[in-house]
């Protein structure tokens, strides 16, 4: 392989109420990625439960662990084991009382590089997360992995290209994006094609706007009356797709990944050279009128 080639694995899959199962399956499907030669693996969003933001109850808080915990230690094992870098979502409990969404980044000797906590957390309709989320206080930052330098991301984080910009900026040459969404019930037929566009674009658009490739990572099945709309991908510097997974299977997706194509694709298109660092004070406000 290349020296320039990097292999990434996302797994796409249903979760079930056991967490000890889900944390089973989802060391079984790195297995699976890692024996197709995948060098970085990237879970969904919170693999350890159903997506419990559905509902307000005091009672799920149990749900979370400690970081580092028994989770880490799995994957850090497993990381050890195969010689992969694997980035875990967990629901982070960090003090009594102090909850978050947190991403954990593990090198492929097994060392627990850094964590990256969700920063920015939504209070939808069955999407109740700032009830049991705090933002995260990591800011956004790249590490240094063996097979590349790689940022994370978490769900509502792939709506602003602040996000994304500050990651790149730290050089990442790969942002992973952890998900968990879908179409309610009732608004499938109405708008579910547009979310879905919706959700795709704006993350293929951080690509292109930074010259960097993106992973959104999605899980599937019905949970209440939320359907999560799989379709997990990959899309390169360009924007263009590289793979869009099922909306409804199980796939452990494996693609090699160019990096030489960023500095491609950024000599032609140098959007970094061109930006007016000194014109973007207002950014930090809430707004200008």
């Amino acid at each position: 392989m290349s020296t320039q080639i990097r292999r990434v694995g996302l797994l796409q899959h249903a979760c079930t109420n056991d967490p000890k199962q889900n944390l089973e399956k989802v060391c079984q499907l790195v297995r699976q990625a890692a024996a197709q030669g995948a060098q970085i693996i990237c879970t969904q969003e919170l693999f350890r439960s159903l997506y419990f933001c559905q509902v307000q109850s005091p009672e799920i808080f149990d749900l979370a662990e400690t970081i580092p915990g028994p989770s880490t230690d799995a994957l850090q094992a497993l990381a050890r084991e195969l010689g992969v870098v694997i980035v875990g979502s967990l629901f982070e409990k960090r003090a009594p009382g102090l909850y978050h969404n947190t991403a954990v980044i593990i090198d492929a000797d097994g060392e627990l590089l850094g964590i990256y906590r969700k920063m920015h957390i939504p209070d939808d309709p069955l999407y109740f997360e700032k009830y049991y989320f705090t933002p995260g206080d990591t800011g956004f930052k790249a590490w240094q992995t063996r097979f590349g330098r790689i940022g994370v991301l978490v769900c509502w984080d792939q709506w602003y290209p602040e996000g994304a910009r500050l990651t790149a900026l730290d050089g990442a040459e790969i942002l992973f994006y952890p998900t968990a969404i879908g179409w309610h019930e009732h608004e499938r037929e109405t708008f579910g094609e547009a979310q879905h566009d919706a959700w795709e674009t704006i993350q293929r658009a951080h690509a292109i706007a930074n010259g960097v490739y993106v992973c959104g990572i999605n899980r599937i099945g019905q949970e209440g009356t939320v359907t999560f709309f799989g379709q997990s991908y990959i899309a390169d510097p360009f924007g263009r797709l590289l793979y869009r997974a099922t909306h409804d299977q199980e796939e452990v997706i494996v693609r090699d990944l160019d990096l030489s194509t960023i500095e491609e694709t950024r000599r032609n298109w140098p959007f970094l050279r061109d930006r007016r660092i000194d014109a973007y004070g207002d950014i930090t406000k809430r707004f200008r009128a």
